[in-house]
């Protein structure tokens, strides 16, 4: 499972920052497949993260950090309304279109955690009501990632049809290596349970913020690569500190601004949890 972040949509990508490093995914703890059973977890200051109980009440164990075996995201299938030659957009959006706006972002790995850039993602999906455009391209587009790995996506929540939960399809490929075809799932979902196709280990990290819906998820490709000795992180961000909002931190060469109170643990670097930090 994978990924968090968040950039408003365009054509330019995100602001680059020093070379790339070797980086830790976005780890987020994973959402349950019996989502009938879905409480968020209670933390200090209540953090939106995409969190929920196991139908056993059991604690889900955190999404293991990127390293040199971290398994490939898992393909699905295509179904019957991929088309071809999609417009290359960022942004799926048309005016007078109904819908909760939803912004994804993420980045694209390879094996060895580090980003891979100019990679191809395809996404299309259905509309506000649960029908697909299969005469043009409405809610379909390709794009590519920028030199940090990085992609943006703005659309809408799509709507549901029978027989399926929730989803956005995507076809990923990296410069002369297969394409990966797969689809991202909502946590929370009550046709989680009931899809036959809805696979966990697909579920984005949602949020709702600024009037529709933040969510996040990184690709892990079956992509070899050299990791190199690369400096490790650094900065003043520390497990077991309690931040407050407005509180401030380095991490990876950068400043992050504390959104809401919450004590440092594992897993939630400031890059992971757009939730909790906002880059400045």
């Amino acid at each position: 499972m994978h990924g968090t972040g968040t950039h408003d949509a365009g054509t330019d990508g995100p602001d680059e920052p020093g070379p790339p490093r070797l980086v830790r995914r976005k780890t987020v703890l994973r959402a349950a497949l019996a989502a009938t059973a879905a409480i968020p977890l209670a933390l200090s200051g209540g953090p939106a993260l995409a969190r929920t109980l196991t139908g056993s009440g059991t604690e889900p164990r955190l999404t293991p950090s990127c390293d040199d075996g971290d398994d490939p995201t898992p393909e699905q299938i295509e179904g019957p309304y991929f088309k071809p030659n999609s417009p290359q957009r960022t942004s799926l959006l048309e005016p007078g279109l109904p819908g909760t706006r939803l912004t994804v972002t993420g980045y694209v790995f390879g094996r060895a955690c580090l980003p891979l850039a100019g990679v191809l993602l395809d996404f299309w999906q259905a509309d506000n009501n649960g029908a697909y455009d299969n005469t043009g391209f409405r809610f379909r587009g390709h794009q590519y990632t920028d030199s940090r790995g990085a992609y943006t996506l703005t659309t809408i929540v799509p709507g549901l049809y029978p027989g399926r939960t929730r989803h956005l399809h995507v076809k990923v490929q990296a410069p002369n290596r297969p394409v990966l075809t797969t689809q991202l799932y909502f946590p929370n979902e009550p046709r989680n349970n009931t899809d036959t196709i809805f696979d966990p280990r697909l579920l984005m990290t949602v949020r709702d913020a600024n009037g529709g819906r933040e969510a996040a998820f990184d690709f892990v490709l079956d992509v070899a690569q050299d990791p190199g000795p690369g400096p490790g992180p650094g900065g003043t961000w520390t497990v077991g500190t309690a931040y407050r909002t407005g509180d401030q931190v380095t991490y990876s060469g950068r400043t992050y601004t504390c959104l809401q109170p919450h004590t440092a643990q594992p897993g939630w670097e400031p890059p992971a949890v757009p939730a909790l930090w906002r880059a400045v």
